[in-house]
């Protein structure tokens, strides 16, 4: 039986992305009522991070029954316990879905620290801090003492043993079930027909620096002078100009870049189950949402052996080098007959179970009614 106030808060300043999505998987599995959200459009992320703990210290009611804090690392949270102290009676859960510790940066004088710095008040104040994958965890707490050293005049330490004993490692919650699941052989097409058809490449990233857009053009523009066949979509959101590195690919690649731009879902989905390969050239990635999507539709994953990947899929998935992914797509590219027989055999071992919403909520759930449980016994 639901409390007449909901016992479960949720505040999230950047509702959009994979921050909605967890927040939309989490729902599902609350009962009605037990939950009260709190949150801002996935836009002007520095303004979210810098002002959104005053914003929601005068919107939360005053009169309240919440028992449990959920919120963001966008969220500083000891700002927001600080104006708001009738929260800090709450049990307060922060979710790192990245963190700025190593957020790339083109050059070092372009790094706020303020952003860092408030990441790791907010797990100081936190009673539990889940980050979506081991990779972010290690990175964060590595970086915990050299970020502080950055201050000139004297050192805080001892921060990190404070923060770790609080940490945890629950993956994002994918919900495959809004996704088709294709393999190998789909829309009526046999294998033989899929032998002769040429490799659909898929890159279906953010178009900003950090996803590293000119890498994947540099290895698209090699593919298309050593005369492979292959065809390419290049989607994902672009919420700025569009990354100077696209701006003549269209001309060099013609009509082999079959999808250029953000895609509606239902010309994704389709997207998707015409895909063969579904790359990642990123500099930073914590967990890779669209590239697990993509490869629960049936794409046999391509990814750089360094940030999260190693974590997820297999070596054989993993490049070292630029020269490296050229060449595996090459041989891809020129043999998709052999690369469809290693599709299926990546198929045959791969376990999306550990990244399924029906496995990984009620992981989460079960943190949220262990602490009411426990306040009502």
């Amino acid at each position: 039986m639901s409390c007449a106030k909901p016992h479960i808060l949720i505040i999230e300043p950047f509702y959009g992305g994979s921050h909605k999505q967890l927040i939309s998987a989490l729902i599902e599995g609350l009962n009605h009522g037990d939950s009260e959200i709190y949150s801002l459009p996935a836009k002007k992320w520095h303004w979210r991070a810098r002002t959104s703990a005053l914003h929601f210290a005068q919107l939360i009611p005053r009169d309240h029954a919440f028992r449990v804090l959920f919120a963001s690392s966008v969220l500083s949270l000891a700002e927001l316990i600080g104006l708001r102290p009738d929260l800090a009676a709450c049990r307060k859960i922060v979710y790192f879905h990245e963190n700025q510790l190593i957020y790339p940066v083109r050059e070092v004088k372009q790094r706020d620290c303020q952003y860092g710095f408030n990441e790791i008040l907010s797990c100081l104040a936190a009673d539990m801090v889940l980050f979506n994958s081991q990779f972010n965890c290690n990175s964060f707490l590595d970086n915990v003492q050299p970020f502080l050293n950055m201050q000139p005049d004297f050192k805080i330490k001892h921060i990190r043993e404070q923060i770790e004993k609080k940490c945890q490692v629950l993956y994002f919650p994918v919900n495959f079930e809004r996704f088709p699941n294709r393999r190998v052989c789909a829309m009526g097409e046999t294998a033989e027909d899929l032998d002769e058809k040429c490799i659909h490449l898929i890159w279906p990233h953010r178009w900003e620096h950090d996803k590293n857009p000119k890498l994947l053009v540099d290895t698209l523009c090699e593919l298309h002078e050593r005369q492979v066949d292959f065809k390419v979509t290049i989607c994902g959101e672009s919420y700025q100009e569009i990354p100077e590195e696209f701006e003549h690919i269209q001309e060099k690649l013609g009509s082999k870049l079959v999808n250029f731009g953000h895609l509606e879902r239902e010309e994704y989905l389709k997207t998707l189950l015409t895909g063969d390969i579904v790359i990642s050239t990123a500099d930073h990635e914590f967990f890779g949402v669209a590239m697990l999507e993509a490869t629960f539709c049936g794409c046999y994953p391509i990814a750089p052996n360094k940030l999260v990947y190693p974590e997820i899929y297999p070596k054989e998935n993993l490049y070292n080098t630029s020269n490296a992914l050229t060449k595996k797509l090459y041989n891809f590219c020129r043999m998709p007959r052999v690369f469809r027989k290693q599709r299926d055999q990546f198929f045959e071992n791969f376990n999306f179970d550990r990244f399924s919403a029906k496995e990984l909520v009620p992981k989460y759930l079960d943190i949220f009614n262990k602490h009411i449980a426990d306040e009502q016994s």
